[in-house]
């Protein structure tokens, strides 16, 4: 099922299948658009298309709503390259469908790096953005809220990587970690959040 996109024809206009090059016979009545295949084609720089790869985890957001955070992913690399522009195409697929997302709308895409994954199996631990993380020396400390007051808890980080670390020891899901925050915070400051 589709949308009407482009009217390309009026009544009593004659159409064919094929042009006939002379301007007066349009070749379709309309553009029907399917809503639930919209995809995202980027052009990517040939210098920088190794870090890309079909199931890449992708974040859009769209000019006309640019603090919206579209969850996508790397359909695949067209294999063949522009040699004028020295760009790569990518396909990128919403995991999402919205209303707010149309056809030829202007979208600006970050390529996010997968988490290593050495075992098949699920590691232990929690994720955290590495800006909550401090470090001081060999010892790691992240900034915790526990019934609105500071605790700065050592932690053990298993594993880095650009944006995210894992800790083993320390932190427990559904601890409130703080990743960001405006003035020096002390250990049983009261807080609150915003």
């Amino acid at each position: 099922m589709g949308l009407w996109s482009k009217k390309a024809a009026q009544p009593g206009e004659m159409i064919s299948p094929v042009s006939a090059g002379g301007g007066f016979t349009a070749t379709g009545i309309c553009t029907i658009v399917d809503m639930d295949s919209l995809e995202i084609e980027v052009d990517v720089n040939e210098a920088f298309i190794n870090r890309v790869e079909a199931g890449q985890p992708v974040v859009a957001n769209l000019n006309a709503y640019p603090k919206w955070d579209i969850p996508a992913e790397v359909i695949a690399i067209i294999p063949t390259a522009d040699r004028n522009k020295a760009t790569v195409r990518v396909r990128i697929g919403f995991l999402e469908k919205d209303e707010r997302v149309l056809p030829d709308m202007g979208i600006r895409v970050s390529f996010l790096q997968k988490m290593a994954e050495t075992t098949a199996e699920k590691k232990e631990g929690v994720v955290v953005p590495n800006a909550a993380v401090l470090n001081e020396g060999d010892e790691s400390y992240v900034i915790l809220v526990k019934n609105g007051r500071i605790e700065i808890k050592q932690v053990e980080v298993a594993e880095e990587t650009s944006n995210y670390s894992r800790i083993v020891k320390g932190v427990r899901a559904g601890d409130q970690v703080v990743a960001s925050y405006d003035e020096e915070l002390e250990n049983n400051q009261k807080v609150s959040i915003n």
